[in-house]
Formats: structure tokens, sequence, C-alpha cells
């Protein structure tokens, strides 16, 4: 067989479909189409090898790359070989399949597998909210109360000034100082 001399396709297979690729090119939409029919049943075999184990996709991944050759074809230079430029487009293809495929894969991942990280973080919310509560108990009333009900609970400065019988200056006073405060505390725990 007539090879060229990187092992790629055979002479006549690179020369005729660059003739008619640059046919197309210049306006002849017979040769054109020509190209593409061609080119389809060359990217199919070398799909193929790729994707042995999923044929079914090749078809998929054959006409995702035909696009990007055709969206791509002003990209072309005449003095490269056109099958090294298509094989490239093909392998990008490939790539972004692979990657869509693992996406969707990881997607659809049952949980079952990972029940013990969703066990696990109740433990450690059940814990955060134990330390913040100690740390919630060493602050006085006027810290404590504000914090509780505007950070925690999402009540507002009125609703919470209303509700523990503070003005709403107290209030803001209260949460700004008592988070001073609990900064503190955690920087001289750590």
């Amino acid at each position: 067989m007539n090879r060229t001399t990187e092992g790629g396709p055979p002479r006549p297979v690179e020369e005729r479909l660059k003739a008619l690729f640059l046919a197309g090119l210049d306006g002849d939409s017979a040769a054109y189409r020509a190209f593409l029919d061609a080119l389809s049943g060359h990217l199919r075999a070398f799909l193929r090898k790729r994707l042995y184990q999923m044929q079914d996709d090749v078809e998929d991944v054959v006409q995702e790359t035909l696009l990007a050759v055709h969206n791509g074809r002003h990209t072309y230079r005449a003095d490269q070989p056109l099958t090294a430029w298509v094989h490239a487009v093909a392998r990008y293809k490939l790539m972004d399949f692979f990657r869509a495929r693992s996406r969707h894969e990881a997607l659809n991942e049952p949980l079952d597998d990972y029940l013990e990280i969703f066990e696990s973080s109740d433990g450690l919310a059940d814990d955060a909210r134990r330390d913040v509560g100690k740390l919630l108990d060493g602050l006085p009333d006027k810290q404590r109360l504000p914090i509780v009900h505007v950070k925690l609970q999402g009540l507002s400065v009125a609703e919470t000034a209303e509700l523990i019988g503070l003005s709403e200056s107290a209030v803001k006073i209260g949460v700004h100082r008592g988070l001073k405060a609990l900064a503190a505390k955690i920087r001289g725990a750590s």
C-alpha cells in the first residue's frame, strides 16, 4: 500500500480529499459534497478504532467533526496535509465527547456509594451548632439576643428590637459588639 512517510493515510486518499476540498473552497459544490461523503467514511474508520467499545456513538462524533471541519474550513492552510488537519479536529471533538460523557456519568452516578459523606455532615452541623451555642452562652444578653435573632434567625433589626425590648440602635450595637467579642474568643481559642 502506498503510505505517506508519517504512516498516515495512503497518498491517493490524501490527494483525492485535498483536491475535492480545495475545489469545494473554490465554489464547486459537487466537489465539496463528494469531499464530505469521502471524509465521512474516512472519519468513521478513524473514530471506530478510538471508540471501539462505544460504536453507537461513532456517528455522533463523525457528525460533530464534519460540522467543525465545515465551520473551520477557512482556517485550513493549503500547504499542509489535509488529513492531518482533519485528524486534529477529530481528536478535539473526541476529547469533547469524552469530557461530556464523563460529566454525564458523574452526574448520574448513584449517591448510595457516598451516603457516609452525608451522614457525617449532619454530625458536623450538630457539632457546629453546639460550638456556636457555647460561644453565645458566654455573651451578655444585650449581645447574645441580637445575634441570635438577627444573624441566626433572620429577623430584622426592628423586629428584634420590639421582641427583646431594646431600641434599634441598641440592637445594631449589640450585634456589632457581640460579633467582635465572638471573634476575640475564637482567636483566643486557636
